[in-house]
């Protein structure tokens, strides 16, 4: 059948996947870009619910007969999966309210490193890198990430330091940088623990995508409701700052939006890695950075500098030469062996 096709077809996975990645970029940064924003948990539980609703819906339609029940052992197993998701989707917005949409999608290529070193010493079981070693082209690749992230961070703070003359500007704007690039690294992290791991328990908990896709919007409400509750400023005056009155219908839709949209990553996310791997998955995020880079500009203002420029080149400079390796290496049947390893000195796993 042709849905059975597309399910199993890698390259629908990506193209899926980084439509829905792109979209949920510029719709969260669209949301929490106000100065007065700071109910990002109450955002994240509004995604959850629409989520868990349309996909509700969608079952009664007869359009997901497959949904199955919730099992109270899968339940248990994927809670802590869905601790990630939050930690991740948390982190992202946080680091997107202080940082623009170029240099985010910049520093997200880090999560690939992470990745890719987790999956070489086993911990991205049921499949992809696991326990081997990464290659000297792969080796590259990295480093050519890692400078697109330093220019990039150079470029930000260029632009602050020649665009603010009041030394308290300077030191404020800095202070923004600087929580940005903290959030960012948490991020990489959560990000990473989450790839990691949806692999392995969607092998031993044998969900299909459509069920993960439920169990992660469903899972989240109530921590991200708690959260909210017991964290964010439910006063009068901070609901007003935080929803004025000019533009508050079209910041409800887009948080209305925002769910959708997170049903439908939610959905490739697992598709993406059940259909290639850990780090494909991760380096097809990597490479929609150039797309999301221009639209950021586009729709943000964000500023457009030569060494800006250069570190979204070197960016996809490097997901080209990664994605390149990794395709030489499949076709040969193997992965990269000679020619200098990383050092992960990891046993083969037995089967």
């Amino acid at each position: 059948m042709l849905l059975s096709k597309i399910e199993s077809s890698p390259a629908a996975a990506i193209l899926a996947y980084c439509f829905s990645s792109m979209s949920m970029t510029l719709v969260n940064k669209y949301v929490v870009s106000g100065n007065e924003w700071n109910l990002n948990f109450f955002y994240l539980a509004v995604q959850a619910i629409v989520g868990t609703v349309a996909i509700l819906v969608l079952k009664q339609l007869g359009l997901m007969a497959n949904l199955r029940p919730l099992e109270t052992k899968k339940v248990k197993a994927w809670f802590p999966i869905s601790l990630l998701l939050v930690g991740m989707i948390y982190t992202s917005i946080q680091a997107l309210q202080f940082l623009s949409v170029p240099v985010y999608t910049i520093f997200k290529n880090l999560t690939i490193i992470v990745i890719a070193y987790g999956e070489a010493l086993g911990f991205g079981g049921g499949g992809g890198s696991s326990g081997h070693g990464v290659s000297r082209l792969a080796l590259l690749s990295f480093a050519l990430m890692v400078l697109s992230s330093v220019v990039a961070a150079w470029a930000d703070i260029q632009s602050v330091v020649g665009d603010t003359t009041a030394t308290d500007d300077v030191g404020a704007t800095m202070s923004t940088l600087n929580a940005g690039y903290f959030w960012m690294g948490l991020n990489i992290f959560c990000a990473a623990a989450y790839a990691l791991s949806n692999r392995r328990i969607m092998v031993k908990t044998d969900l299909k995508s459509i069920d993960v896709m439920f169990y992660n919007n469903l899972l989240s409400i109530p921590i991200l409701l708690a959260c909210s509750a017991l964290l964010e400023d439910w006063s009068a005056p901070n609901l007003q700052r935080n929803f004025p009155a000019v533009g508050r219908q079209q910041l409800a839709a887009g948080m209305v939006y925002s769910g959708l949209v997170a049903i439908l990553i939610s959905y490739c996310t697992p598709w993406c890695i059940r259909a290639t791997s850990s780090t494909t998955y991760a380096m097809a995020g990597a490479l929609n950075k150039l797309p999301v880079a221009v639209l950021g500009i586009v729709f943000f203002a964000s500023p457009v500098t030569v060494e800006g420029t250069v570190a979204i080149v070197i960016g996809v400079l490097s997901g080209v030469v990664y994605t390149w390796t990794k395709t030489r290496e499949t076709s040969r049947g193997q992965y990269a062996t000679g020619g200098g390893i990383l050092p992960v000195n990891v046993e083969r796993q037995k089967a």
